[in-house]
């Protein structure tokens, strides 16, 4: 049985902003009622060129009615540039983590967001020469690419819990395997210059206050750096953080990854008490 936060009850029993703007700016549908999850996202800015209000229509699990809830809130008052930079992960710590077999429904998420930006601005959706690797879920081999790039996926499994591709009858997992086995090949190992305990102290400070401290805040918790041992990093969570049921979610998912992604790959987040 999946773990579901809190947060991601309340979104899922008590949806916001359910429905379709009218006269929309932008508006898309991406994923199909055959394949199990379908979402059409909806906006309308306001005269600053913000986005004064966003409505979605999900067919779904509760994954994707709660992921597709918070979406909508999180955009509201983004600049459409402002928008684009909202990850799939972002919207999975805004619910305080997911199950990890149910990631594609914020990848789905992401995905219509930029689709209903690209209607906006006349763009095409697709790129030229996409071709669909998973017959079942209709996923593209671009698709693949950026969720393998963006997420740091490195197995089929992986891949199919942020995609759903894969998920079917199977025929496509070597074409799966391939484009990710290509992929590390491009990128090959990432190699860091050698960081003084100072260094990677101050980094992993700045990356807090910068990147993750802003996230936590907007759900009334907050993180405070205690200590660093070697490739350790001690926390306590405080606020609404430290009576959340999901906080060991939120800092392997969210807290441990952003440091991993921009200070470290070897560090460690461990809650303390203090």
């Amino acid at each position: 049985m999946w773990e579901y936060t809190d947060k991601l009850k309340d979104h899922f029993l008590n949806p916001r902003n359910v429905g379709e703007v009218e006269n929309p700016d932008g508006v898309a549908e991406v994923g199909s009622i055959a394949c199990g999850d379908a979402l059409k996202f909806s906006f309308k800015l306001d005269e600053n060129r913000r986005i004064k209000e966003a409505r979605f229509k999900t067919f779904g699990c509760a994954s994707a009615i709660a992921t597709s809830s918070a979406l909508t809130e999180m955009v509201k008052g983004m600049t459409l540039d402002e928008a684009l930079k909202v990850s799939n992960q972002d919207i999975a710590s805004f619910l305080g983590g997911l199950p990890q077999e149910k990631m594609h429904c914020s990848v789905m998420g992401k995905e219509a967001l930029e689709a209903a930006i690209a209607n906006y601005r006349g763009m095409p959706v697709k790129e030229p020469g996409e071709q669909i690797i998973c017959e079942c879920f209709g996923v593209t081999d671009r698709e693949i690419e950026r969720a393998v790039r963006e997420n740091n996926l490195k197995t089929v499994e992986e891949v199919t819990n942020y995609t759903k591709a894969g998920g079917g009858c199977g025929n496509c997992h070597e074409a799966i395997q391939r484009i990710i086995e290509r992929l590390l090949s491009e990128t090959g190992p990432v190699t860091r210059p050698k960081l003084s305990n100072i260094q990677k102290i101050r980094m992993i400070e700045e990356t807090i206050e910068r990147e993750i401290r802003p996230s936590l805040k907007h759900d009334g918790g907050d993180i405070e750096l205690i200590d660093v041992i070697g490739n350790r990093v001690l926390v306590a969570t405080r606020g609404a953080c430290a009576a959340c049921k999901a906080s060991d979610i939120t800092l392997k998912h969210f807290v441990e990854a952003k440091l991993r992604d921009l200070v470290l790959p070897d560090l460690a987040v461990e809650e303390v008490t203090s």
